[in-house]
């Protein structure tokens, strides 16, 4: 009993711990003040990141809301953002960019696939002259890698650099992250789509289980290309956009299209596996067509010898008939003459029978190769 009760106390303090994890996970901020010096702090609240922000040149905070209608004006109030920037982003579907001069924000596409469920998440990305913040559901976990080096990441700005260059070296390490594990989902739909490869090349698989799955692999392929072309707006927006928190740095600018031209790689690929499956639909459709035509052929061939044999039996049968009947006074002196005519009317009748079966096309000109 001990036992027991000491492993339930263990279970219900792991619960506990993973409970207070979860919850300190829901809020991070990293900082990097003039004289250099970084600090990290974890909070489900973000009014315990304010007093490190005020201290601070640059900051970013991640924050987990769960619900983007909700909760998401009223954390970007909390930092010191206006709710018509929040407003303004969220009336858009998947991508959006808004600058208001003294604050601007961008919307982004997380992708998160699951099988052959392709989920848009939003990601929310809200800056103003000093501050960096990206909000995002629980589900769309994107910078929690980023958090591990955030230090570094802000140290490594350059020193000597305007405050808009550090900002934009900072947004665009921040959307590149995004954009990589969007791209990591690419390689789990191509790997759903060997095993329906595996499937499709079993002839055994039924129809009905293939026609599914086929449609589920083109709807999730539909779903992300469409969350990156929202993305390759989104990054065009901010490209062109002209600014006034981003730099005007050409090299800096070039990098945010090296960032559109890398989504657009992706599009690329994510079309050519798109383009493999549907010439794979192509061949397992000839495929059908070609075991259909093989069996058309194969009946049409026993339709023919059934003409042949039924034609060999029925006129023999008949003239026996007629003759049996009383209108012919047949004796046993008609034996000889009588089954002469029985077998030469039967050969005649086969002759005939095949020779019409032949040139109406039901036997094949030559033996078929099955």
């Amino acid at each position: 009993m001990a036992n027991g009760a000491k492993s339930k106390f263990n279970g219900e303090k792991r619960c506990s711990q993973n409970i207070i994890l979860a919850l300190e996970e829901r809020g991070f901020c990293a900082t990097l003040s003039k004289d250099r010096k970084t600090a990290r702090l974890e909070s489900r609240l973000l009014s315990d990141f304010l007093p490190a922000i005020r201290r601070s040149s640059i900051a970013w905070v991640d924050y987990v809301v769960d619900d983007f209608d909700r909760d998401a004006a009223k954390c970007a109030s909390q930092l010191g953002f206006s709710e018509l920037l929040v407003k303004n982003l969220l009336k858009n579907q998947r991508s959006g960019y808004e600058d208001l001069e003294k604050e601007m924000g961008i919307l982004l596409p997380a992708i998160i696939v699951d099988g052959f469920e392709v989920k848009l998440h939003p990601l929310l990305i809200l800056l103003n002259n000093k501050i960096i913040v990206t909000l995002h559901t629980s589900e769309a976990k994107r910078f929690f890698r980023v958090r591990r080096y955030a230090e570094t990441l802000l140290h490594k700005l350059p020193k000597s650099a305007p405050q808009k260059d550090k900002m934009t070296h900072l947004l665009i390490r921040l959307i590149d992250e995004n954009n990589a594990r969007n791209f990591d989902h690419l390689r789990e739909i191509e790997e759903h789509g060997d095993s329906l490869s595996q499937h499709l090349s079993d002839p055994k698989t039924p129809r009905e289980k293939l026609s599914p799955l086929i449609y589920q692999m083109k709807h999730a392929l539909i779903v992300y290309l469409g969350g990156l072309w929202a993305t390759v707006d989104a990054l065009n927006s901010l490209r062109y956009g002209d600014a006034e928190l981003l730099t005007d740095e050409p090299r800096l600018i070039g990098r945010i299209g090296a960032l559109v031209n890398e989504v657009n790689i992706h599009i690329g690929l994510a079309e050519h596996l798109s383009e493999v499956l549907a010439s794979g639909l192509e061949v397992l459709q000839s495929i059908y067509n070609n075991q259909l035509q093989i069996l058309n052929n194969r009946l049409a061939l026993l339709v023919g010898w059934l003409t042949i044999i039924g034609t060999a039996l029925l006129v023999p049968n008949t003239i026996a008939t007629i003759a049996s009947s009383a209108a012919f006074d047949l004796g046993p002196e008609d034996r000889d003459w009588y089954l002469a005519l029985l077998a030469l009317s039967t050969v005649l009748a086969i002759l005939l029978a095949w020779w019409t079966v032949k040139k109406m096309g039901l036997l094949p000109s030559k033996p078929d190769s099955d």
